[in-house]
């Protein structure tokens, strides 16, 4: 048997325990994992810092730098990220009532976990430890398959929740780490639908599109992150500023980002010359359109037709738009059904702009950088499914859990 087979069916073995534990055991647990990752900050940073270095001589790009690295504070989020998992409801187990039927049987749903979720993810060693602890609170084993130039980082972060999994009789089989990056064995990961019930992948598009058209097993798809900013014609351009900069410069390699600015032609006059200063300021390259390209010095001219680009970096596409609607068309056109915010005092431009907007996530005067399992109560998320089936938007316990039927009965016979 191969390395992925025997990994893929010792998780299922081991998911299968994990179904049934209880709540307040599965807490026990990822306080210890919290702790774990507390104690053994300097020697986590310690491999990362050597990982990070190999990748910069590698010249990888800026964004996964950022990605790819840890501190204090991220290995502290990581931390504060499984304590909020212990503070949610463990979904296993619970159960809504359907109804009665005519002949007196009895319908109800309950929570059940998926099994075994594989993540597939480039450099981004976080993953490691809210996916370990998601999928243990929701009942699933989890496979890890990072890239190369996370692996050590991963496998540090694994080995310490492994520990913790054995000092509490647990198999450690329950998260396991894919201990090489060889392409090969992603391939064989992907053909194991036997034994793994969903892969997620998480990183570039290019990633993701060669997941969903590799893969035999189901792929819960994230594509990217084009996130726009639509300041309306009743915006308090105060708010819209705020939003804007924390959006496009606060971290730029991240999928919640703004990578579009649309304006409202209405209000383009006085507030694109003060976005103009600001992203001088800030270093921002601009690309625009020709109605907005008299507000900014040595931006780049584009076609209308020309959005949707995923920059990751100081760099973003401004859209002056004539109304309401041609804002919500372009959204439409070049989103990602990722995340979208609107700038508005007007409540009934916001509702519409809610309902009619086709994103996971529709913000109304908030940042695009609140799209994220931790800042919307999730605890620490998964993945975001910008596809419907069976989830939409940031991924946290209910979301890696399905129902199944249960049917009471007292002997009741189909005719």
């Amino acid at each position: 048997m191969s390395l992925i087979t025997t990994l893929a069916k010792n998780a299922k073995q081991a998911a299968q325990k994990l179904a049934v534990l209880d709540e307040s055991t599965k807490n026990a647990v990822l306080k210890d994992m919290a702790a774990a990752l507390r104690a053994n900050t300097a020697s986590i940073k310690q491999v990362n810092t050597e990982e990070v270095a190999r990748a910069k001589e590698n010249g990888l790009d800026a964004a996964m730098i950022d990605r790819l690295t840890l501190n204090d504070e991220r290995i502290e989020a990581m931390a504060e990220g499984i304590e909020v998992i212990i503070s949610l409801d463990d979904p296993v187990g619970q159960e809504r009532v359907i109804g009665t039927r005519p002949n007196g049987i009895e319908i109800r749903k309950m929570r059940i976990p998926l099994g075994v979720v594989c993540m597939i993810y480039e450099a981004r060693p976080n993953v490691t430890a809210d996916a370990g602890a998601l999928c243990f609170k929701s009942g699933n084993g989890v496979i890890l398959r990072g890239g190369k130039e996370a692996l050590d980082t991963s496998l540090a972060i694994a080995g310490l929740l492994q520990d913790v999994l054995e000092k509490h009789g647990l198999p450690k089989e329950l998260i396991s780490v894919v201990p090489d990056p060889d392409r090969a064995l992603m391939q064989e990961l992907m053909e194991q639908r036997d034994y793994i019930d969903v892969i997620i992948p998480r990183g570039g598009e290019g990633l993701i599109n060669y997941v969903t058209d590799n893969s035999k097993v189901p792929v819960i798809q994230h594509f990217k992150g084009v996130c726009h900013l639509y300041v309306d014609k009743d915006a308090d351009l105060d708010k819209a500023m705020a939003l804007l900069l924390n959006g496009k410069t606060q971290r730029t390699g991240v999928c919640n980002a703004l990578e579009g600015l649309v304006v409202h032609q209405a209000v383009a006059g006085d507030f694109l010359p003060q976005v103009a200063k600001a992203f001088e300021e800030h270093n921002v390259k601009v690309h625009v359109n020709d109605k907005g390209a008299q507000y900014f010095d040595n931006a780049d001219v584009i076609a209308d037709d020309a959005f949707g680009e995923e920059y990751l970096g100081l760099e973003i596409a401004v859209r002056v738009v004539e109304d309401f609607d041609a804002a919500i068309q372009h959204i439409a056109d070049f989103g990602s059904n990722h995340t979208e915010v609107i700038c508005t005092e007007n409540a009934d431009a916001a509702n519409y702009f809610q309902r009619a907007v086709d994103a996971s996530v529709v913000m109304v005067n908030a940042s695009s950088r609140f799209s994220d399992g931790s800042q919307l109560g999730l605890g620490a998320e998964i993945g975001i499914a910008t596809t419907k089936l069976h989830a939409y938007g940031p991924m946290g316990l209910e979301s890696l859990t399905a129902e199944k039927f249960l049917v009471n009965g007292t002997g009741q016979v189909r005719s």
